[in-house]
C-alpha cells in the first residue's frame, strides 16, 4: 500500500496571490512580492554569492516542475507538468492558516492581531502573564524580531526575571525566556497557562521562545514550542488516522495542529529534520502519512531578509530531497509545497501573501494547474484511499 509524504517548505512562495494588494508589510502592499522569483533574480545578478555563487541551482525541484509552475503563477499558459500552483482562501498569511488549509480546513474566522503600538498588549493579557509567571511585569510588549528583542531585553530579563513578550504581523503571542535563569519548564508551563486566554481572543499561537547564553551572545535554542488553537474540524491527519493508518509529524506540524491526528512527532533543526524524513522513507508504515515542515527558510532567512542564506538553504534542501526521492517506493506520493511567502527582498520583515508551488512526484493524474490549498489535502487523501470526515 502506497505512502504519502507531504513536505512544507515554510514560506517558499512563487508570486503574489490575486488578493495580495489587501495584505501589507508596513504600508506597502504585498502585490509584486515573489519569494522564489526574486531569489532567483538575485542569484542570477550575483547579489546572493555569500557562501554560494552563481544562478540558483535546484535541479531536483526543477525536474519535478518548479520552473513550469512559476511560469504558470506568473500568468503563463497551463503547464505540461503534473504539478500545480495553489492559492489560499483563508484570510491570513500565517502558519496556522496555511497549514490548516493545506490539510483541508480553511480558517472560518478572522485572527486577532495586536497593534504595532508602544504597548501592543491589553492590560488583562499582561496581568495574566504576570500572574502565571509570578512576576510584577513583563518586558517587550511590542512588535519585534525575536533575535533583536532578546539582544535588547535579555540582560534585564536575567536581572529581573520578567518574561520577554512580543508579537509580529502574525496572530501570535511570543514569550522569550532564558533556559537557565528562568527555566525551560517554567517557560513552557507559562505558555500553556496563558494560551487558553489568547486562544479565546482568536490569537492563533502562543509560542515559547527559549534562549541561552550571555549578553552579547544570546542564542535561541531548538526547544521552541507552539501552543496553537485546535482546528475547528478534522483535518487530513485525522482522516488518515481515523482510517486506521499511522501519521508521522516532522518539525513543528504537531504543534500547529495541537497534536490532533499525529501518532508521533520528530523535532529538531532542519538538518536533523531531514535525517528524520530520510529515516521515515525507509521505515514509515504502508498506507501512512508523513507530514513535515522545514521552518528555517522562514525563520532564519525570510524574516531576517537574508537572500544569500535563503538561496543556500534552497540548494541544500534540493540536494537532500534528491537523495531521498531516489529511495521512494514506486507507489509512494511526495508533495512539496509551502504555506505562504516571505520574500527576503521585500520591505519589512513579515510574511508575504503569495501563491505556492505544489510539486508532486508519484502522481499520474491530470496536470494540477491552478488549484486551492485545500486541493492538496484531497490529492493526498485520494492517494491514500481515505475520505474527509
Amino acid at each position: 500500500m502506497g505512502r504519502a509524504f507531504l513536505v512544507v517548505m515554510d514560506s517558499v512562495g512563487i508570486g503574489g496571490a490575486p488578493d495580495a494588494d489587501a495584505y501589507f508589510n508596513g504600508t506597502v502592499p504585498d502585490t509584486g512580492a515573489n519569494t522564489l522569483g526574486h531569489i532567483i533574480d538575485a542569484c542570477a545578478a550575483g547579489a546572493a554569492d555569500q557562501g554560494r555563487s552563481g544562478p540558483l541551482a535546484v535541479p531536483t525541484l526543477d525536474q519535478i516542475g518548479l520552473r513550469e509552475v512559476m511560469a504558470l503563477a506568473a500568468g503563463g499558459t497551463a503547464s505540461s507538468t503534473r504539478s500545480g500552483v495553489a492559492t489560499e482562501q483563508s484570510r491570513g498569511k500565517d502558519t496556522p492558516s496555511g497549514h490548516w488549509e493545506l490539510a483541508g480546513v480553511p480558517v472560518p474566522w478572522d485572527w486577532h492581531y495586536f497593534p504595532n503600538d508602544t504597548r501592543a498588549f491589553p492590560s488583562d493579557v499582561v496581568q495574566a502573564v504576570c500572574d502565571a509567571a509570578g512576576t510584577d511585569g513583563i518586558l517587550g510588549n511590542c512588535h519585534s524580531s525575536g533575535t533583536d528583542i532578546i539582544t535588547l531585553h535579555g540582560p534585564e530579563h536575567i536581572k529581573t526575571g520578567w518574561p520577554i513578550c512580543y508579537t509580529s504581523a502574525d496572530s501570535v503571542f511570543q514569550i522569550a525566556a532564558h533556559e537557565e535563569h528562568f527555566g525551560l519548564d517554567r517557560l513552557l508551563n507559562l505558555c500553556a497557562t496563558v494560551a487558553p486566554k489568547l486562544h479565546e481572543m482568536r490569537v492563533g499561537r502562543v509560542i515559547a521562545r527559549p534562549f541561552i547564553g550571555d549578553a552579547g551572545s544570546f542564542q535561541r535554542t531548538g526547544n521552541r514550542k507552539d501552543y496553537a488553537i485546535t482546528p475547528p474540524a478534522p483535518v487530513l491527519s485525522n482522516w488518515v488516522q481515523d482510517a486506521g493508518r499511522h501519521v508521522y509529524g516532522v518539525g513543528k506540524v504537531g504543534d500547529i495542529f495541537s497534536m490532533q491526528g499525529f501518532d508521533e512527532v520528530h523535532k529538531g533543526n532542519d538538518a536533523t529534520l531531514m535525517t528524520h524524513l530520510s529515516d521515515l522513507v525507509d521505515s514509515a508504515e504502508d498506507g501512512s502519512l508523513t507530514f513535515a515542515n522545514f521552518v528555517e527558510f522562514d525563520s532564519l532567512y525570510g524574516h531576517r531578509r537574508d537572500v544569500a542564506g535563503y538561496a543556500r538553504h534552497l540548494e541544500w534542501f534540493d540536494s537532500e530531497i534528491g537523495k531521498l526521492r531516489a529511495r521512494l517506493r514506486p507507489d509512494d506520493l511526495l508533495v512539496l509545497t509551502a504555506d505562504h511567502g516571505n520574500d527576503p527582498t521585500w520591505v519589512g520583515t513579515d510574511h508575504t501573501r503569495e501563491r505556492v508551488p505544489v510539486l508532486v512526484d508519484g502522481y499520474n493524474g491530470t496536470p494540477l494547474g491552478l488549484m486551492g490549498f485545500v486541493d492538496v489535502a484531497s490529492l493526498v487523501a485520494q492517494h491514500l484511499g481515505v475520505s474527509p470526515k
